[in-house]
C-alpha cells in the first residue's frame, strides 16, 4: 500500500537514457531508420508519440504504402524500394495479403521487437531539446502519457522523422512551410509568387455490410449540406471506403501543425455528413444494410515543415533525373500536388505529373544545414514544395530512412557528424553498405572486394535462353501491348508470334526503346512495320533491321486491333515482362501524359503491366535466343532488373537446378547471402487493395547449400523473402559450395539475383 501526504508539488518520475542514436518518430521512415542502424550494431532509442508504429500506414490512419511503383500506373519498372522496407512489405504480403491494417501494426511491432539494440518508447512525446552549443543537440526530454515517466535521452546523433519536425523545430533547424516561387529554383511548376498554402490532412472511414437493415443517426456536428458543400460528392458511392477516399482532405489553408485538432474536427464533420447522406438520402438503396465500422481519430498528414539541408531537391532533379555523386536512395512517385481547399475545392483532388523514370535522392538532403548532429527522415527532408510532392510518400520516405540509419552507423564509427561524411570521403562507404542490404541506388553497382563470390569460378547446371514462350492463352488485342525483351547491343533478333482473326486486317508493330538508359518509357521508335493478317491462324515472323547501340530493354509494340486475337504464355520469367498502354485514373494516368502548358514536365505515353493473374507475356519465338540469364549475373552487384535481368535463371527442363562456386584454394565461409526475385514490379500496397498471392511467383521457396564434400551446410523450406542471410553456427572451410534450388512452379524457372559469401 502507498500513502502520500499532501505536499506543495511533486516532480515526475524521471528516467535517463544514453544511446548512440536517437530516432524520433515511429512512422515507416523512423522504423526503417532504427532497424537499419540497429542491425549494424548501434544502440538505438526509437521514440513514437502514438500507441502503435507506422504513422500514416498504421491502423490509426490506414493509408496504403506506396512509392516509385505508383499502383503500377507509371513507367517505373522493377522499382519497389529495397532493403528493410522491402522486407516489411514482403512480410506483410505473406501474412496479410488481404490488407488488414491491424495485422500490419503487429508486423512492424514484431520487426522492432526482434532487434535487441532498439529501445522502443511508445506513447512518448518529445517536448524539449537541450543543446551543448548553438549548433549541437545534446539531449531531449520526452513524456510518456501511459506511465507518467519523463525521459531524458542523450545521444551524439539524432534523427527527426516525426513528420512535423519537432526536434528540428525546437533545436532551431532552418525550415520552410509553403511553396517557393518559380524564381528561387527555376521550377516551372512552382507558383509565380511564393505562398503559404499546403497539402491538407485526410481522415478515412471503413464500412461493412451487415446483411440486415441498419439505421444511422448522424451526430449533431455532422456536415448537413453535403451535395452543396462538397463539389466532388457525385464521385462517392456506398461501397468505397478507407484510403480509396484519399481526397477527403482539408486544412491546406491553415497551420497544418498547430491547427491539426481544428482540421480533424472539420474532417469528422465531413465523414459523418457523408455517411449520413449515403445512409439517409435515399440515393443509395444498397446502403440499407451497411454500417460504419471505423472512423479515423488521427488525421493523416501530408505536409507541414520541410527542413533545409546542404541541398534542396527540386523539380528538375525529378523530371530530368539528375545524377548526384552522393546518391543514397531513389524516388519515383509523381509530382503530386493537391488543392489547398481539399474536399471543398472545385478543382480535381490532385494534380499528378510523372517523370519518365526514377530519380536519385542525394545524401545532402538528409541532414540539417545548421544543426550539426541532426538527420532528417520521412517527409521533412530538404526538398522544395514541388519536389516534396513526390518525395513525401511512405515507401520513398522509408527508403530515405534506411540511408539515414546507415549514415548514422558510418558517422558513429568515425566519430563524425552527418555533414562530415562528404569531405571525409566516406560517401562510397555509405553507398556500399546500403547496396549490401539490397538498397537500390540508380546507376550504382556494388563492388565489394571482401565478397568471396567475386573471386570464385561460377558454373550452373543450366542457364535459361529465351527462345520460346509457349502458346497457352488466346486474348483479343483490345488494348495495345508491348513485350519487353532484354537485348544485347547489336542487331535485333527475329521474333515470331501467333495471332488469329476472323477477317482480313493488319497489325501495326513498332520497335521502341527508352531515350534514357535505365528508363522504361518507350519514347524512341526504332522501326515500324505493318503486317497483313488473313482469316484464321497466322504465324508472323518479324525481321527487324534495327540495331542497338547498347544493352537495353526493347519494346515490341503491337497496337490494338479488336479484330485480332493474339496468343499469350503462362510462363513467367525473371526480367521478362509485358506492358500495356493502359489508363489508371488513380494516378492520373490516361494513357498519355500531355501537359497543356510549359510546366517543366514531359509528354509521353504510359506502358504499364497488368496485375496478376493477368499480365501474361506474349507467346513468341526468338531467333537467336536471348542469353541474358547466365550464372555470372550473380556477380553484377545489382539485385533487380535494370538494363538487363541481372539474374541467373535455370531452364525449366533442368529438374534439379544448381549453382556451383569454386575457388582455387580453401576458403573460410561464415555468412552466405542470397537475393531472390520477389517481383520488384509489384507495389505490395499494405492495406485495402488485396493481392492475388502471398508469395511472389518468381520467388524460390526451397533450396539447400552443400560444401565441396557434399555435406549439407544449410537448407530452407517455404522461403518467401527477398534477402536470405545465413549466419553459420560454425564457419565452413571449403574450396566450393553448391546451391541447389527448386523451381517455384512448372511455369516459372528458378532465379537468383546474387550470392555473397564472407
Amino acid at each position: 500500500m502507498i500513502k502520500s501526504e499532501g505536499t506543495d508539488a511533486r516532480s515526475l518520475v524521471s528516467e535517463k537514457l544514453s544511446t548512440a542514436f536517437l530516432v524520433v518518430g515511429g512512422g515507416l521512415s523512423g522504423v526503417c531508420t532504427a532497424i537499419t542502424a540497429a542491425r549494424k550494431g548501434l544502440k538505438v532509442v526509437l521514440v513514437q508519440d502514438r500507441p502503435v508504429l507506422g504513422g500514416n500506414s498504421s491502423s490509426e490512419v490506414r493509408l496504403w504504402i506506396l512509392g516509385a511503383t505508383s499502383h503500377m500506373g507509371n513507367n517505373n519498372r522493377w522499382s519497389r524500394e529495397g532493403g528493410v522496407v522491402d522486407e516489411i512489405l514482403v512480410e506483410n504480403t505473406y501474412r496479410n495479403k488481404e490488407g488488414n491494417a491491424l495485422i500490419f501494426d503487429t508486423i512492424l511491432l514484431d520487426k522492432i521487437a526482434a532487434e535487441p539494440n532498439i529501445t522502443l518508447l511508445l506513447n512518448t512525446v518529445v517536448y524539449e531539446v537541450h543543446k551543448s552549443d548553438k549548433d549541437t543537440i545534446s539531449s531531449v526530454k520526452a513524456f510518456c502519457s501511459q506511465n507518467s515517466i519523463e525521459y531524458i535521452i542523450d545521444a551524439p546523433l539524432f534523427c527527426d522523422a516525426s513528420g512535423d519536425g519537432i526536434v528540428g523545430f525546437l533545436a532551431g533547424a532552418a525550415f520552410r512551410m509553403g511553396a517557393e516561387s518559380k524564381e528561387e529554383f527555376g521550377e516551372k511548376f512552382a507558383p509565380s509568387v511564393e505562398y503559404g498554402e499546403l497539402l491538407g490532412h485526410s481522415l478515412y472511414f471503413y464500412s461493412k455490410d451487415t446483411g440486415k437493415p441498419v439505421k444511422f443517426v448522424a451526430p449533431d456536428f455532422a456536415l448537413k449540406d453535403i451535395t452543396k458543400e462538397i463539389p466532388r460528392f457525385k464521385s462517392f458511392n456506398a461501397k468505397e471506403f478507407g484510403c480509396k477516399l484519399w481526397w477527403l482532405e482539408y486544412g491546406g489553408r491553415l497551420d497544418t501543425v498547430h491547427d491539426t485538432e481544428k482540421i480533424k474536427w472539420e474532417l469528422w464533420r465531413v465523414v459523418y455528413g457523408v455517411w449520413d447522406y449515403i445512409k439517409n438520402s435515399g440515393e443509395f438503396p444498397e446502403a440499407e444494410t451497411m454500417t460504419l465500422e471505423w472512423v479515423g481519430t488521427i488525421p493523416g498528414k501530408r505536409e507541414s515543415r520541410r527542413f533545409e539541408g546542404d541541398y534542396m531537391l527540386r523539380q528538375q532533379d525529378i523530371v530530368s533525373q539528375n545524377t548526384h555523386t552522393d546518391a543514397v536512395a531513389f524516388g519515383g512517385w509523381s509530382i503530386d500536388l493537391h488543392p489547398a481547399d481539399g474536399v471543398f475545392s472545385e478543382k480535381p483532388g490532385c494534380n499528378q505529373w510523372h517523370s519518365k523514370g526514377i530519380y536519385q535522392i542525394p545524401y545532402r538532403c538528409l541532414y540539417s544545414r545548421n544543426i550539426k548532429n541532426l538527420f532528417f527522415g520521412g517527409r521533412i527532408i530538404s526538398a522544395s514544395h514541388v519536389a516534396f510532392a513526390s518525395t513525401r510518400v511512405m515507401a520513398t520516405a522509408a527508403h530515405v530512412g534506411q540511408a539515414v540509419g546507415m549514415a548514422a552507423f558510418i558517422a558513429n564509427k568515425h566519430k563524425a557528424n552527418p555533414a562530415d561524411l562528404l569531405p571525409k570521403n566516406l560517401m562510397e562507404d555509405l553507398q556500399k553498405e546500403l547496396l549490401k542490404t539490397g538498397q537500390h541506388i540508380p546507376g550504382l553497382e556494388l563492388a565489394d572486394q571482401e565478397d568471396l563470390v567475386q573471386s570464385a569460378e561460377i558454373s550452373a547446371s543450366s542457364e535459361y535462353v529465351l527462345t520460346e514462350l509457349p502458346l497457352d492463352i488466346l486474348k483479343t488485342l483490345d488494348v495495345s501491348v508491348a513485350q519487353m525483351l532484354p537485348l544485347d547491343k547489336g542487331k535485333v533478333p527475329k521474333v515470331t508470334l501467333h495471332v488469329e482473326s476472323a477477317v482480313d486486317t493488319t497489325l501495326d508493330i513498332e520497335l521502341r526503346i527508352s531515350g534514357k538508359s535505365g528508363n522504361y518509357t518507350p519514347d524512341v521508335v526504332l522501326e515500324q512495320q505493318v503486317l497483313t493478317i488473313v482469316p484464321g491462324e497466322n504465324s508472323l515472323s518479324i525481321e527487324f533491321s534495327a540495331a542497338l547501340a547498347e544493352d537495353a530493354y526493347v519494346f515490341m509494340v503491337l497496337h490494338k486491333n479488336p479484330s485480332v486475337k493474339i496468343y499469350h504464355s503462362e510462363h513467367r520469367i525473371t526480367g521478362v515482362l509485358s506492358v500495356f498502354n493502359l489508363v489508371n485514373k488513380a494516378v492520373s494516368n490516361y494513357g498519355k501524359q500531355t501537359p497543356v502548358e510549359d510546366i517543366g514536365v514531359d509528354e509521353f505515353e504510359f506502358w504499364c503491366p497488368q496485375r496478376r493473374p493477368e499480365g501474361h507475356n506474349l507467346a513468341i519465338q526468338v531467333e537467336p535466343g536471348l542469353s541474358k540469364f547466365t550464372a555470372e549475373n550473380i556477380k553484377t552487384g545489382v539485385y533487380r532488373p535494370t538494363t538487363a535481368p541481372n539474374a541467373w535463371v535455370a531452364t525449366l527442363a533442368d529438374a534439379q537446378p544448381s549453382l556451383n562456386l569454386k575457388w582455387d584454394k580453401e576458403q573460410k565461409i561464415s555468412t552466405i547471402e542470397l537475393f531472390f526475385d520477389t517481383d520488384y514490379d509489384h507495389p505490395m500496397e499494405s492495406v485495402l487493395m488485396g493481392h492475388p498471392e502471398n508469395v511472389m511467383p518468381f520467388c524460390v521457396r526451397n533450396y539447400e547449400i552443400k560444401d565441396g564434400n557434399g555435406n549439407l551446410i544449410y537448407s530452407k523450406k517455404d522461403n518467401y523473402q527477398t534477402k536470405n542471410t545465413i549466419v553459420l553456427d560454425q564457419a565452413v572451410y571449403t574450396d566450393s559450395i553448391t546451391i541447389n534450388l527448386a523451381h517455384p512452379s512448372q511455369n516459372t524457372p528458378a532465379a537468383l539475383f546474387s550470392v555473397r559469401c564472407h
